[in-house]
């Protein structure tokens, strides 16, 4: 995980349930019993080892395919935030930009 504590879940190109939890493995490198389901992530949200900002990018193709997971997602991030909320931050990226957004978070934060 960076030393600040970003992490940027892309989810360019996830249109189902399977390719969004792979990202979040991935991006948020969750251990290897993780599976890959709602009730599991959320465990792992609450549970990471280190404070995260996770800023979500590129979610607009995965909320036009399967609005009803999305929905799902979002609750489940919200409730892992409302949990933890001095070691977990989401924020969804409503830029279309394909710029690194923790650039952008880092110059916003220098204005």
């Amino acid at each position: 995980m960076p030393a600040d504590g970003t992490v940027v879940l892309d989810l360019t190109g996830v249109t189902d349930k399977a390719a969004l939890m792979d990202r979040c493995a991935a991006a948020l490198a969750l251990p290897e019993w993780f599976g890959r389901n709602w009730d599991a992530l959320a465990d792992c949200l609450t549970d990471l080892p280190e404070p995260v900002a996770l800023v979500v990018t590129g979610w607009q193709e995965y909320a036009r395919t399967r609005p009803r997971e999305w929905g799902t997602a979002q609750e489940v991030f919200a409730t892992a935030v409302d949990q933890c909320p001095t070691r977990l931050a989401v924020l969804l990226s409503l830029g279309a930009s394909s710029e690194d957004p923790t650039k952008r978070l880092s110059q916003a934060s220098e204005d």
